[in-house]
């Protein structure tokens, strides 16, 4: 998870009742289709995506990015900066909002957006608990961060830049109710910058980024026992940490050679005899290349990785996709690194990709639509079990 002015999401879609309209998965129609109400003029330029329809809108949003869909697949958390109503300057910072996922007539939409945070903090990195639906976490100062220079990462005089302002922390918040104010999840930890926050798929441990040592380490705690684990401490800024599906590997993004050039990789979890993770069994690079490489983000097949990369130059960063398997067995090496593909070709920056649960969806942040920096989604190329004509591949 990563803390850029320019962010995106990942989200998941039910399908919809039995019609004869499109599915919203992978576009797949009947006899007749519904058309979205914002979608781009063409499709993502590689034939990977189909038709983009835009989520979120210059209107109400200076701009909108990372976010993730609940399990369930009914909400969608998010960070943005709202337009303000009195005509006044924006926030400097972003809030956390929620939003409802609904598809009507062929389009997608966020619904009965609200504020989770409080008013004048800063916040990011958004995700839902894997086992509670009524459990949110993610990073927030809780109240102002305070004046004054705020540490950040910028690559020269460019405009992407992410700040990680040290007040910080890992908070947790109930989405039920009247959202009361949210609460330390790791309280009483270190007095550094702590962000980049998810939780392994079991909901049993916690992986984030901490800047204690003066460096961006990722650590990893066992929610069960309380027990803390350093699990990538090289030089330079390693973060954005996402657990593999199945729970067993992470990929993440590393500055170690202290360049401002991002490089992404995955290390093989470490477990003790009581299930907790320790350490990393194995590291492995996937990009090694004079590039800003980050935000990796694992499809649900457990076997690919998409990012983003200034590959096609820094004023138009692009979502790619790379290969990111254990292999198919005895004698059958990985496929770390290979099979690179380009997944969006459009003007303007387009980066934070992730996915829905079922891989038919890709969801991230682009300026394709001329209103800023807004979360986009489009259906994305299975393949293992593409959908027959009519048929929804996603179950109820």
């Amino acid at each position: 998870m990563t803390l850029l002015s320019l962010s995106v999401t990942f989200l998941a879609l039910q399908c919809p009742e039995p019609t004869q309209q499109e599915c919203p998965h992978t576009g797949a129609s009947g006899a007749s289709g519904a058309e979205a109400t914002h979608v781009a003029a063409a499709d993502s330029g590689t034939g990977v995506l189909g038709g983009a329809t835009q989520l979120t809108f210059g209107e109400q949003f200076v701009k909108a990015g990372e976010s993730y869909i609940s399990p369930d697949g009914t909400k969608v958390i998010f960070q943005a900066v709202a337009v303000p109503t009195d005509g006044g300057e924006p926030d400097e910072h972003y809030a956390m909002y929620l939003g409802d996922l609904t598809h009507d007539s062929g389009s997608w939409r966020l619904d009965n957006i609200r504020i989770l945070t409080p008013e004048g903090s800063a916040n990011t990195c958004g995700w839902f608990h894997p086992t509670d639906p009524n459990r949110v976490i993610f990073a927030s100062t809780v109240t102002e961060p305070g004046g004054g220079d705020v540490p950040g990462y910028q690559r020269g005089s460019r405009k992407y830049k992410w700040s990680y302002p040290p007040r910080m922390r890992i908070v947790e918040a109930r989405i039920d109710g009247e959202f009361p104010p949210p609460i330390m999840l790791l309280e009483g930890d270190e007095s550094a910058y702590q962000a980049e926050c998810s939780i392994s798929p079991d909901g049993r441990h916690l992986l984030y980024t901490s800047h204690e040592t003066g460096d961006g380490d990722i650590y990893i705690r066992d929610l069960k026992t309380g027990k803390r684990h350093l699990i990538v401490g090289a030089p330079g800024y390693d973060g954005g940490p996402f657990f593999s599906p199945d729970g067993t590997r992470i990929t993440y993004r590393s500055d170690r050679n202290k360049d401002n050039l991002l490089q992404v990789f995955v290390g093989e979890l470490a477990f003790d005899e009581h299930g907790t993770m320790v350490g990393l069994e194995e590291e492995i690079q996937l990009t090694n290349n004079e590039h800003v490489n980050w935000a990796p983000f694992w499809h649900p097949d457990d076997a690919h990785l998409a990012y983003a990369t200034s590959e096609a130059g820094h004023d138009n960063y692009e979502v790619y996709e790379i290969e990111a398997a254990r292999g198919g067995g005895v004698g059958k090496p990985a496929r770390y690194g290979t099979g690179k593909r380009r997944v969006t070709d459009v003007a303007g920056f387009d980066g934070l990709p992730a996915f829905d649960p079922t891989g038919h969806l890709m969801i991230w942040t682009s300026q394709q639509g001329g209103d800023g920096s807004q979360l986009w989604i489009a259906p994305y190329g299975d393949r293992s079990q593409p959908a027959k004509t009519g048929e929804c591949p996603v179950s109820h």
